[in-house]
């Protein structure tokens, strides 16, 4: 590692397309100098377990097709330790793969260890066993977790070099970050926080790599880590060293989804302005945080209250595909940031605001007197003409960056979306034939030992459920005995308080009351009193299963949250008097559900005997089992769950997540025709109101079977009806373009599907978005059947935007437009 105050310096041999070329690889506060170069890199996030091994080569060449240069990836503790110093690597953990078909593409990596990774992951990706650890405090100037990260990150990075992954081996990675935003929370730990980032520092140098560290949102970053961004805009940031690297670790392409929230979205023209303002500014290293982000497996999702699905709004969907006109309009951000870079680099750099929201920078290569330009208005309600004198004038829409090239020819604009437009749609994969109905059996989740009061552990008190179930299930079972003998029983309620998601109350055995917390800030306390009418005489057995969905990941001191019936209380009441108070009773405890361990998921297991008669339906606690065959093609598979309720599903024994399409996204603050113009929030451009916050649950194909029937079993924890149950895949519907003369137009379908029909085409001054073109005051009156002849029946075309291809569209020397719109079937 490079000496404090020093640029970075390393030398890497990187095999970027199986050459292993010894490359000397720089960094200073304007470029990534690589053999030479001097470069810009755009990166973009994919995280391997989020996705399957199968999917990771098309989701990183997609990537690079899209322009992006180097891949990102958090490594995530908990599922890699899952128990102390026991490691699993397989499947799609198996990050050694993917960092080599990552380097098998030509492309660099960025490797963030963390090892608290945020991520919306469960409890922040630390694994359980390290909050049980007597004497632990997390993430602060604690000895015992200190060893224990330095052990895990010492593991990372030998498997790394055994592997010879680092650019210095002829690797692809070429930076490693340690902590995680711990800038934004260190305040609250004090003095002991500041100790513990220089440790950070110490530790990660000790390591011994070529390739420079960095820590994200970490202003006080000690040298030579060097410190990032992280945002939805980071123009006005700067490193504290003059001599690093202007870096964007995670410039969010959307947001997450929580159940029962809207979904949300940020649009491509925003997007794009901030990356190019960005640069303009003197930007090295811009990451899109995700690129790919793919679906929560398992139990992984954290929050509290993470959906299954992390699609994030990002270029690339949940399933891997191309999110247009984000990925398209984007590639062509990139292919002018590349155009580019050689002013960017090492141009001498002049700004000059023209107006009170227009600026104008001019990067000039010194030697050859050569320009380049950009134009950016960051005026949320006001396009503007600039008049560039001998140059020329340009209009520059409202929140728009234009790219100059000569500082003459405009070749970019960020606001002028040139791409396709794609609808996606989940479809039957015959579209002319019904779906075959599927049969389903069923069996009771086997309760009657916790109903009993019958648990594997006691406590005097009631425990954290965390630390009592080890995050081994989202289910606890609290279960003590209670004597009513001083009690009429008269107007008898159970109150119960909770700091946990979810929770089933039984008294002798009888369901009393289901409560679950809604969504709403970070109190995920609640509470009930309901009436029991199940209460005898003498000794009563209550039984409460507490539920979680997924764990806190973020905040100070978040590992402390407390979750379950710790800190809460349980009474039983009479007449609304407090009659017995079980809160510091001995109860008994069982983590998670007999069919759990018994392997209920599993199709081969020989512990359950299924019915497949009287299947229930609107039955808490049941597990339900069908079989299906695979859909042909190789579009993205999903299971609509409408109709069920709440709980998990596994396809074949394999995990798809949590779900729960009862939760309903908020009926309100949707914005279907979105202003891309003025600051992004995480709550701007939200839709799906009113709808299942998660209706469809990604079934990637390497989890099926081709010549064989497919298992899907569902565990349902409140009560759910399987009927509507359907597989579909996921594919392109219609088509939209509405491009500017000068550009190309590609029209692209999926799969075996092909363009039917030509809803809408044409070539003037067309009005509106996709779904809702009209005609404006002048076309060319053969647009429609220029577009057939082009494009009908083929599974994509070309289409050059211009007169020659169109005729005259009336407008003059104005410049015209083509709309056009279709189906794919």
């Amino acid at each position: 590692m490079a000496s404090s105050g020093t640029q970075f310096v390393l030398v890497a041999s990187l095999a970027l397309l199986c050459s292993c070329l010894a490359i000397k690889v720089e960094y200073d506060a304007n470029a990534i100098i690589i053999d030479g170069k001097r470069k810009v890199i755009i990166a973009g996030s994919i995280h391997y377990p989020r996705s399957t091994p199968e999917m990771w080569p098309d989701l990183i060449r997609k990537a690079k097709e899209g322009g992006v240069d180097a891949i990102e990836t958090y490594i995530f503790w908990d599922v890699h330790e899952p128990q102390r110093r026991k490691y699993d690597f397989s499947g799609n953990l198996d990050f050694v793969k993917f960092f080599k078909l990552v380097q098998d593409a030509g492309l660099y990596a960025i490797i963030r260890i963390g090892p608290y990774v945020c991520a919306e992951w469960n409890y922040g990706g630390f694994p359980m066993w390290l909050h049980n650890t007597p004497g632990i405090q997390l993430r602060t100037n604690n000895d015992i977790f200190k060893n224990e990260m330095q052990v895990f990150t010492t593991k990372i990075v030998n498997m790394c070099k055994e592997a010879n992954l680092f650019a210095s081996q002829g690797g692809p990675i070429i930076l490693a970050q340690i902590e995680n935003e711990y800038g934004n929370i260190m305040e609250k730990y004090g003095d002991a926080g500041k100790k513990y980032i220089k440790w950070c520092a110490n530790m990660a140098v000790a390591q011994n790599i070529s390739e420079p560290w960095i820590m994200c949102q970490q202003n006080d970053a000690p040298e030579p880590m060097i410190n990032t961004c992280n945002g939805f805009y980071c123009d006005q940031f700067k490193p504290n060293n003059p001599k690093s690297p202007k870096m964007w670790t995670e410039n969010w392409t959307g947001w997450f989804k929580l159940w029962g929230g809207r979904d949300p979205q940020r649009t491509a023209e925003d997007l794009a302005f901030s990356v190019a303002r960005f640069f303009q500014s003197g930007g090295v290293l811009n990451n899109y945080y995700m690129y790919h982000g793919g679906t929560n497996f398992g139990r992984t999702a954290g929050g509290p209250y993470i959906a299954t699905s992390y699609d994030y709004n990002a270029p690339l969907d949940e399933y891997g595909n191309l999110n247009q006109p984000k990925w398209g309009h984007l590639k062509q951000l990139h292919e002018a940031i590349k155009e580019a870079e050689k002013f960017f680099t090492g141009g001498i750099v002049e700004t000059k605001n023209i107006s009170t929201y227009v600026n104008l920078t001019q990067f000039t290569v010194n030697a050859t007197g050569e320009r380049f330009c950009m134009l950016s208005n960051g005026d949320n309600t006001g396009d503007y003409t600039a008049d560039l004198g001998p140059d020329g004038k340009f209009f520059v829409p409202a929140w728009s960056v234009t790219f100059l090239q000569g500082c003459t020819e405009e070749v970019y604009n960020t606001a002028k979306i040139n791409t396709q437009r794609s609808v996606m749609v989940n479809k039957h994969s015959h579209e002319n034939e019904k779906p075959a109905k599927l049969t389903w059996a069923w069996t009771p989740e086997p309760i009657q030992d916790t109903l009993d009061g019958n648990g594997k552990f006691k406590a005097a008190r009631l425990l954290d459920q965390k630390e009592a179930s080890g995050d081994g299930s989202d289910y606890l079972w609290y279960m003590t005995r209670v004597d009513t003998k001083d009690m009429s029983l008269e107007n008898a309620t159970l109150r119960v308080s909770t700091k946990g998601h979810g929770l089933h109350a039984y008294v002798n055995g009888q369901l009393i009351a289901t409560g679950q917390q809604m969504v709403t800030g970070d109190d995920y306390s609640f509470g009930f009193d309901k009436a029991v009418s199940s209460l005898k005489k003498g000794v009563n057995v209550i039984s409460l299963l507490s539920v979680t969905v997924g764990l806190t990941n973020y905040g100070a001191f978040y590992d402390l949250h407390p979750t379950g019936l710790v800190e809460g209380s349980v009474l039983l009441r009479e007449k609304g008097k407090d009659m017995i108070d079980a809160t510091g009773y001995e109860w008994s405890y069982k983590v998670g559900l007999n069919g759990e361990a018994q392997h209920f998921y599993d199709p081969n297991s020989k512990n359950v005997n299924w019915s497949c008669t009287d299947v229930p339906k609107d039955r808490p606690m049941t597990w339900y089992k069908t079989s299906f065959k695979t859909p042909p093609g190789k579009e993205a598979v999903v299971v609509d769950l409408l109709g069920m309720g709440k709980g998990h599903a596994w396809v074949n024994g394999r995990s798809i997540g949590r779900y729960w399409p009862t939760q309903i996204a908020e009926t309100s603050g949707c914005d279907p025709h979105c202003n891309y113009r003025g600051t992004y929030k995480d709550d701007k451009c939200r839709t799906n109101c009113g709808n299942p916050s998660q209706r469809w649950y990604h079934v990637p194909r390497s989890f099926l079977n081709k010549n064989a029937d497919n298992t899907l079993i569902l565990f349902e924890e409140v009560g759910g009806a399987p009927w509507n149950v359907t597989f579909q895949v996921v594919t392109v519907g219609t088509v939209c373009a509405n491009a500017h003369e000068g550009n190309k137009v590609e029209l692209r379908c999926q799969g075996h599907r092909k363009i039917s029909e030509i809803q809408f085409a044409s070539f003037g001054d067309p009005l509106g978005t996709c779904g809702s073109f009209s005609v404006g005051n002048h076309q060319a009156d053969q647009t429609v059947s220029v577009v057939e002849k082009l494009c009908l029946g083929k599974p994509s075309c070309s289409i050059e935007v211009s007169q020659s291809t169109f005729g005259h569209s009336s407008l003059g020397n104005l410049t015209s437009r083509l709309a056009v719109q279709a189906v794919c079937k």
